[in-house]
Parts: C-alpha cells; sequence; structure tokens
C-alpha cells in the first residue's frame, strides 16, 4: 500500500494526537513512527524511543490502540516494535574521545547516606531495562564500588594504551581500587585529584553507553568541581535521608550544583522508614523547585548486598528496596531524556583549546 494512501494518512493523523507525556510533543513530530505499513486492516510500525530504559511502552502502546481502534476506518489491530535512538549531549561533542551519551553526578552532601549504594542499584536498574551503562567510581580517595559489584581488586587490561572497565552486571566499571594496591591510603593535594578525575575519561576505554554513572565522594569538595571542570555533566543526582542533619547537607550540596549551572536531575531519599523517619527529601525537593524522584525504604538486605557484592535489584528483584530503584531508574531515564530533549534547538558552544 503506498504511503501516500489516504488510509496511511488518516493512521498518521491519528498517530499525532499521541502525546510524550514528558516531552509534551506527539510521537509523529517526534519522528518516532517509523516504517509504518497497513495490511488487513492491521497498523505495523516502529517505535523509536528516546532512551532504551523509557518507562512508557505501556503508555504508548494503550494510547495508540486508543486512537486508531475505532477511530480510523478499516483499522482493527495495531503491531508495535520497538527502537530506540537516545540523543547525545550536545555539550560532549569534542570534548571526550570516547563517545558518551550523557553523565550523571550522584551525590551527598554528607557520608554515611547510601550514595554508592543509590549509585550501584541505579546503574544496573538502568541496564536491566536496555541501556548501555557505565558506573565510574570517582570517590578516589576511598572507592568502595568494587567491593559492592563483587569485584576484586585486579588491575584491568589495556587496550590501545587504555584501560578497560571491569564487567557486572552487565554494566561497566571503573575505579580507583582497581589501580590502587589494597588497603594503601591515597593522600593526595586537590591537583592530583583534578588529573585523576580528568583519566578517568582520557585514559580509560569506555563503549558508547547511554548513562555514565558517576558516584562522586560526599560533601562540596575539590571532586565535584574537578568532574564539573572536566566535563560537562547532563545532570546531578541528590541522595539523602530523612532526618533534618542530612537535609541540610544535602541542600548545600545542590545548591553547589546549580552554582555550577549542573542541571539537578531529583533528590532522592533513601533509608526511609521507621527508623529514620520519611518525607524530608520530597520536602527538600519541594522546597529547592527541583524533582523529587523516589523514595528507597531501609532494609538490611541493601547493606548485605552491597557487602557481599551481589546488589539487591539482582539479588532480590521483588523486594520493595529493589522495586524503588527500579522506579527511580524509570524517574531518571524521563528528566535525561527531558533534558536532552531541551538541547535540540540549543547550538552547542565551540571549545576553544
Amino acid at each position: 500500500m503506498s504511503e501516500q494512501s489516504p488510509q496511511h494518512e488518516a493512521v498518521m493523523a491519528a498517530l499525532s494526537t499521541v502525546i510524550d507525556p514528558d516531552l509534551h510533543r506527539d510521537i509523529v513530530s517526534l519522528n518516532m513512527v517509523q516504517d509504518l505499513e497497513i495490511e488487513d486492516g492491521v497498523v505495523r510500525f516502529r517505535f523509536v524511543l528516546t532512551t532504551p530504559a523509557c518507562p512508557l511502552k505501556n503508555v504508548f502502546i494503550e494510547e495508540c490502540k486508543k486512537a486508531l481502534l475505532g477511530k480510523v476506518d478499516g483499522i482493527r489491530d495495531v503491531e508495535i516494535t520497538w527502537d530506540s535512538k537516545m540523543p547525545t549531549d550536545k555539550r560532549l561533542h569534542g570534548r571526550l574521545d570516547t563517545a558518551m551519551r550523557s553523565i550523571i553526578a550522584v551525590s551527598s552532601g554528607k557520608g554515611g547516606v547510601g550514595k554508592s549504594t543509590v549509585a550501584v542499584n541505579l546503574a544496573i536498574a538502568l541496564a536491566q531495562k536496555g541501556a548501555t551503562v557505565g558506573l565510574l567510581d570517582a570517590d578516589v580517595l576511598g572507592p568502595n564500588i568494587p567491593m559492592m559489584v563483587g569485584l576484586s581488586a585486579s588491575k584491568p587490561l589495556i587496550n590501545n594504551n587504555k584501560l578497560v572497565p571491569w564487567r557486572a552486571y552487565g554494566i561497566h566499571v571503573m575505579s580507583m581500587g582497581f589501580l590502587i594496591e589494597p588497603g594503601k591510603p591515597l593522600i593526595w593535594r586537590g591537583p592530583m585529584l583534578h588529573s585523576a578525575i580528568r583519566q578517568f575519561f582520557d585514559d580509560v576505554d569506555w563503549p558508547q553507553v547511554d548513562y555514565l554513572i558517576v558516584d562522586l565522594p560526599p560533601g562540596t569538595s575539590d571532586a565535584q568541581l574537578s568532574l564539573a571542570q572536566s566535563v560537562p555533566l547532563t545532570g546531578a543526582i541528590i541522595v539523602t535521608q530523612p532526618q533534618n542533619v542530612a537535609l541540610d547537607d544535602a541542600e548545600k550540596g545542590l545548591a553547589m550544583f546549580e552554582e555550577l549551572q549542573v542541571s539537578i536531575l531529583g533528590v532522592v531519599e533513601n533509608m526511609a522508614g521507621e527508623f529514620f523517619g520519611e518525607g524530608g527529601g520530597e520536602q527538600l525537593a519541594e522546597q529547592r523547585g527541583v524533582p523529587f524522584l523516589g523514595r528507597i525504604p531501609l532494609d538490611a538486605k541493601v547493606r548485605v548486598g552491597g557487602d557481599s557484592g551481589k546488589p539487591i535489584v539482582v539479588e532480590a528483584p521483588d523486594s520493595p528496596a529493589a522495586v524503588a530503584f527500579q522506579a527511580l531508574a524509570d524517574q531518571v531515564a524521563s528528566r535525561v531524556s527531558i533534558v536532552l530533549h531541551s538541547q535540540q534547538n540549543v547550538i552547542p558552544l565551540k571549545i576553544i583549546s
């Protein structure tokens, strides 16, 4: 059937009423509808998502069927195949040797709030949804990501004079913990930290990841500044516990990224429940006018998983905490899509070295 047939045009017109709830535009103008064919009353097309980790597939299926069935003459069914084409953060062009689509900092104002736990489980949850994900342990002086993902301290392989990230649970992992002698402390000043963080981008053979999750040390120190100066960050996630002392420090961390002109993807409230209370993270997000990404319940299995190298999204995927991490991954994927989509009509600055 010709693509110019009246029925084809009617189908496309009907699909143009389906709106992406995150991007607030219709799926036809967003070029999400590809290779549309109509045969014996069945509409078949390829739906190109803005991220392989898109949480809206079921929503799109229902909305497309609602727009077509009973609305366009002769259409009795809809069959959709899924594809994705995630845009790349335009500010990364020409800044890195390795192709990356987005870089997300996971930060906290103070230690002990479970920031690394959030980074690990978020990275794995995004990978479980089909995304290519890297996890960079930028806590250079206190790297603990290798233990949390069950990797030994063995030094990485080298390919074309670059370090090859280790693989664990479907993600690509790099940490200073792979490069130093176990148990030996690093005592470095700020310039050495800056150099090390930059080398994690220049001297590591990263694949083309959809998301590079960067686990930062707690606080507002040299590491955060070095990261923001080294690469354009797509956005930052602020992790906090519910109680006031954690919230106060989290707000300082949030303000620091705003000062550095880094988009705030949102706030995560970790360890929520009877012991620490709940609601503080949501209150902070509301006060600062940023998204609240979700609440992770306090669960001893999360701590056990981190100590044993078996993250809860893998070891107990149906547990409340794992379900919360999966929901967090959905929220982060949506927020990143919004940030990247907002760049489409922005001409990137020319970088002068």
